[in-house]
């Protein structure tokens, strides 16, 4: 198990070196958090193993026999009239074999439409919508393996584009030393048509692949559980630096400071409180988000988030903030429930 493990790691990431550069691939919003405590926990968590059936969107893996008969429901607000959702259903078929069904999308708003002249001509909106299947199957008793499938839709005006992408995953989960591992590749796959398909000399993208790499671990003898997660592991370079806005001459120094300043932009580091078996409470800092949205020469707290969830009699809530800019937070809320406590089976 392990040398197959190993070789398909392996596979892995060789599919991933095509990619370096930063702010590569079409279909962006696939890298949004969907759910509440994926926001809180800085964007993603791919190691999480319990019954939060959200988790499933960053690592199929996760999927579990504590997912069945879920019921996930999201929604956030981004930016002014930007919204993003989701809904997730999940459902085991043996007790090896589990399954999750779900949609998630982002809307823009909705624009004026202008001629050249700065004349009105009316409205338009822009959205995209992907539609998810997820499937997962235990390899041994600490392993699982899943993998989901999403076609892909974006309509903005009168253009659209569809596309078909696959996540990789895998999960490691030890309860006896309270620790668990995850290891997925997201967003391999390749655009149908792009926006101007009546043009033959368009080119079609690639998705925007994310290797990620993360453990959590939880202290045996106090209510603290800390994550963290290696994202983007396919490419070293986060900037969004051109070659020619690169420094001549840098001393060991310099150097050294930027190499630091590039290892970090790949983590996410996060600690959970959890003073209650139904109650948590999440920290976590993105520092590549602190770096890429933070106004030069003035204090901003972009990168970090903050998230709280409970469960109420047969409901599990969540809820998040996460500044992006300043004056400019993000709102996550989930609603979760098990239909079979409601009679559903």
């Amino acid at each position: 198990m392990t040398k197959r493990l190993l070789h398909i790691f392996a596979i892995l990431l060789t599919a991933t070196s095509i990619y370096a550069q930063a702010g590569t691939g079409i279909f962006q919003f696939l890298n949004l958090p969907t759910g509440a405590r994926q926001a809180a926990f800085g964007g993603t968590n791919i190691t999480l193993y319990d019954d939060d059936l959200n988790f499933a969107f960053a690592n199929p893996a996760l999927l579990s026999e504590k997912t069945h008969n879920y019921l996930g429901l999201n929604y956030t607000n981004l930016f002014n009239d930007v919204n993003l959702g989701s809904a997730i259903y999940g459902r085991n078929f043996s007790d090896k074999d589990f399954m999750a069904f779900g949609v998630h999308y982002i809307d823009y708003g909705t624009f004026i439409e202008t001629n050249e002249f700065n004349q009105e001509l009316g409205t338009f909106t822009a959205k995209d919508i992907a539609i998810t299947a997820m499937y997962c199957r235990w390899l041994s008793p600490r392993w699982t393996m899943g993998i989901t499938m999403k076609p892909i839709f974006s309509f903005y005006e009168r253009y659209f584009s569809s596309g078909l992408g696959f996540d990789l995953g895998f999960s490691y989960h030890n309860e006896k030393a309270l620790f668990s591992a995850g290891l997925v590749l997201r967003n391999v796959g390749f655009q149908f048509n792009g926006y101007n398909s009546i043009d033959p000399s368009q080119k079609q993208e690639l998705l925007p692949i994310d290797l990620q790499i993360a453990v959590s671990q939880k202290l045996p003898k106090a209510p603290l559980r800390f994550h963290l997660t290696l994202h983007n592991m396919q490419t070293w370079d986060l900037s969004y630096r051109l070659g020619n806005d690169a420094p001549d001459k840098m001393d060991g120094k310099t150097k050294m400071a930027i190499a630091s300043d590039m290892f970090f932009r790949h983590t996410i580091w996060a600690v959970e409180i959890l003073p209650h078996k139904n109650f948590y409470i999440i920290a976590s800092y993105n520092h590549r988000r602190q770096k890429e949205m933070a106004i030069k020469d003035k204090r901003s707290i972009a990168g970090f988030a903050l998230g709280a969830g409970f469960k109420a009699n047969k409901f599990n809530v969540g809820f998040s903030i996460v500044p992006y800019q300043a004056g400019s937070l993000g709102y996550n809320v989930t609603f979760s429930t098990n239909l079979t406590d409601f009679g559903i089976k």
